[in-house]
């Protein structure tokens, strides 16, 4: 049976009761965050821990212990013996419980805090890489805050999968700038090129860990948006997040990127991205 922490306790995760009147259930008021864990180590800890205090304090969400629940998610993979193999843990921060109205609640109410800790298995074959669509970007102007607010995530995701391909690449005023649920990178002649951090991308981990990598391994890089119309000129492309690590993109609609095969410096990233983990 598995094992959650939710608000202070852990219990089966069966026994969980969400309350109607909580708001991310009303509004999609909180924040979340997925980290990964290899051989029972959690990859990154301190990178996602300080990007949901972020959030939760963008969001002006009081009462979370941020630091404390790295702790708990040690202590969910420990209960749940996830201590070797690959695993992912939630962890989710909302508002709280309140009567329903757009303003915050006055006085404030604890917010609502949960985890959950699960098994792993990658679902693509990285050595082959996989196609995407674009879409046009319909989401709000904050999406530097990882909020549970994700439904035009689901809605593009789901374009992708009816269209059989692996993911939906977000279009905003003709830039290309992230996947459904991932960074997006492309490679120009020997430059490896990504949209310049802002409020209209998500600050992805692995994007940060990669432009790192490319920078002590003498791999040209750098921040700049690229326009759709550029696309034709693009030799290589991949996206790159917590559970998709450093993913090829061999078809973007139903254009190949390069050969149509992962390329040199997507092979070259993924191998060095594999050394960094402990």
């Amino acid at each position: 049976m598995t094992t959650v922490y939710f608000n202070g306790s852990y219990l089966p995760k069966d026994q969980v009761r969400i309350s109607p009147d909580d708001r991310g259930f009303l509004f999609g008021d909180g924040v979340y965050e997925v980290v990964r864990t290899y051989g029972g180590k959690l990859f990154a800890l301190d990178a996602h821990l300080a990007r949901l205090r972020f959030g939760v304090c963008e969001l002006g969400i009081n009462g979370v212990d941020v630091d404390a629940l790295g702790r708990v998610a040690e202590e969910l993979l420990r209960r749940n013996e996830l201590t070797s193999g690959d695993a992912t843990v939630y962890f989710e921060v909302t508002r709280g419980v309140a009567p329903r109205t757009h303003c915050f609640p006055d006085p404030p109410v604890p917010p609502t805090v949960y985890l959950q800790a699960a098994r792993f298995t990658p679902k693509d074959d990285p050595t082959k890489g996989i196609a995407a669509i674009t879409v046009p970007d319909i989401r709000w102007a904050r999406c530097d805050i990882k909020t549970v607010q994700l439904l035009p995530n689901v809605l593009a995701n789901q374009q992708a999968r009816a269209a059989g391909v692996g993911d939906a690449l977000f279009v905003r005023d003709g830039v290309l700038l992230e996947g459904s649920h991932s960074a997006l990178f492309f490679v120009l002649g020997e430059e490896v090129r990504t949209a310049p951090k802002n409020n209209y991308i998500l600050p992805s981990i692995t994007r940060e860990i990669l432009l790192e990598i490319c920078r002590s391994s003498g791999i040209p890089a750098r921040e700049s948006s690229l326009f759709l119309h550029d696309l034709p000129r693009a030799t290589e492309a991949f996206i790159a997040g917590t559970t998709t690590e450093v993913m090829p993109l061999v078809r973007i609609d139903d254009r190949p990127i390069g050969d149509g095969k992962p390329g040199p410096v997507s092979r070259r990233l993924q191998q060095l991205f594999r050394g960094r983990i402990p």
